[in-house]
């Protein structure tokens, strides 16, 4: 029988009243709901990530910075998450649903507000990092709740589910932002955010119920070092690179924190091996023990480098280079999320019936073909021509999302799941940073390039684009063949998929 006493020991987070988990017994309901809610928070912070996008042209205009400059909007959002998701492997398992879910939101509100009020770029930083400091919270918290409350059989119907609102949300964020933006300045695209995520945080603290029992664990304060030396460093020398080829100053040149990156992650990784022997370790990879989770993980930077990578240049192409409104340029992208989004429910039902493989083949090569038609893109191209492009790549991302999530996640024991959410959510973020750093990089390296031999900027950086697109194309080569190599978890197969013993 599950306890329902408080750990001792244990401080939660803005929650000094919790009660400790419901009972196991009969909580259908209860688990519908706090899925349910846990949904549209992770969609208000998604729709917050993809909505600032459209909004960059503008920022940099008015606060007078460079497109290297820009991105960071973009990167120092995905690197907070890419730092702070392995500590919420520990804080999963220490303090309950409730603190988590009220703190997470808590910080995304605070940060929303700062970057409302924001008089300098350095400030808007500072209120983004407040903001994926929440974010990040709330991605491994959906995940692992997902996969102790939903049963093996039906988790591709869920994580259909979380599909949508993952998909939904850049279909919403950029419209709304281009929406906001015809008639306002780029704060209002944080102003129009504040009502929602308060009305989230406000449901979250009368309506999410506690569905884990928390348990006194330690935290390795070397690790925590560790891996956000590792992974900052990583993405700062990645995000240099641009400002670099662009001539812009730079404190430190891109190899040093690249390097430095490098051996604390490998530094890292030894120190995990050597802690989850005792079950201590931050974060657990024995997850990659598991068959099937390192073919996944692979796939899913892939896909996530790719989707974030794409978010960024089409703004810019579609208005630097096409002279689209920003409303127009969020419109563009519109159908291909959309078309994702409703993909996701139906993906994830065909997921419980035919596995990962049938599905992810196909759309892998979508991802692939459409990668590389964007590099056809020119000055001279039709705004008619992105979204002829764009949307059959969202629907082969639709057809990679919910199986990656799902059979990775599937892959593990149930002791590990918070472990392989987080481990899930800092590489998704990793990558999705890593990505757009190396799309901007060449663009930036490309149009500097062109300019310098006489080419007008539009087609410059045009030519910039091309580069990036072909980039991504030439990777995706390699996750086509990944494909072949993901198999359905053993724990969600009938006794007609398991294979015959002899």
């Amino acid at each position: 029988m599950t306890s329902t006493a408080p750990i001792t020991g244990s401080i939660p987070l803005f929650d000094p009243n919790d009660d400790g988990p419901a009972s196991p017994v009969d909580n259908s309901g209860r688990n519908r709901l706090v899925i349910g809610l846990m949904l549209a928070a992770t969609f208000v912070v998604f729709l917050n990530e993809t909505s600032l996008v459209v909004a960059i042209p503008r920022i940099m205009e008015d606060l007078n910075i460079e497109p290297s400059t820009a991105q960071w909007l973009s990167t120092s959002f995905m690197l907070t998450m890419a730092v702070v998701i392995p500590i919420t492997g520990f804080l999963i398992q220490r303090f309950t649903t409730r603190g988590i879910f009220i703190t997470a939101m808590s910080l995304f509100t605070i940060g929303t507000l700062l970057g409302a009020m924001a008089p300098t770029f350095a400030v808007l930083i500072v209120g983004r990092v407040i903001q994926a400091s929440g974010t990040a919270m709330m991605l491994p918290l959906l995940m692992t709740t997902v996969m102790t409350l939903v049963p093996a059989a039906t988790r591709g119907k869920t994580m259909g589910n979380v599909s949508i609102v993952m998909s939904m949300a850049p279909a919403v964020g950029p419209t709304v932002a281009g929406l906001v933006l015809a008639v306002f300045d780029w704060r209002w695209v944080f102003i129009v955010m504040i009502p929602i995520s308060v009305t989230a945080l406000l449901l979250g603290i009368t309506k999410v119920k506690n569905v884990t029992d928390p348990r006194k664990v330690s935290i390795d304060v070397l690790s925590v070092i560790l891996s956000a030396i590792a992974f900052s460093g990583l993405i700062y020398g990645l995000s240099s690179l641009g400002e670099s080829a662009a001539g812009d100053s730079v404190l430190i040149a891109p190899a040093i924190p690249i390097s430095v990156g490098a051996i604390s992650l490998v530094l890292f990784i030894v120190r995990q091996l050597k802690l989850q022997k005792t079950d201590s370790a931050l974060l657990d990879l024995r997850t990659f023990a598991a068959p099937g989770f390192a073919v996944a993980i692979g796939l899913m930077m892939v896909m996530m480098a790719a989707l974030f990578g794409t978010i960024i240049l089409l703004p810019m192409f579609t208005q630097n280079v096409l002279g689209l409104e920003p409303i127009q340029s969020g419109l563009l992208v519109l159908p291909g999320s959309l078309v994702m989004g409703f993909l996701s429910p139906f993906v994830g039902r065909l997921y419980d019936k035919v596995g990962p493989r049938p599905l992810m083949i196909p759309g892998s090569i979508l991802v692939s073909a459409s990668l590389w038609s964007f590099t056809l893109l020119s000055e001279t191209s039709s705004p008619f021509m992105v979204v002829a492009i764009h949307v059959p790549m969202s629907i082969g991302l639709a057809f990679m999302f919910t199986p990656l999530f799902t059979s990775a996640l599937g892959t593990l024991k149930p002791h590990l799941y918070s472990h392989g959410s987080a481990t899930i959510s800092t590489v998704q973020q990793l990558a999705g940073a890593a990505g757009t750093a190396l799309f901007i990089a060449l663009l930036t390296v490309q149009s500097v390039a062109l300019a310098a031999e006489g080419a007008p900027e539009a087609t410059a950086l045009a030519g910039g684009v091309r580069l990036a697109f072909m980039a991504g194309g030439i990777i995706s080569l390699f996750a086509i063949v990944a494909t072949f190599f993901v198999k359905r978890p053993e724990s969600e197969m009938t006794p007609s998929d398991a294979p015959v013993a002899h």
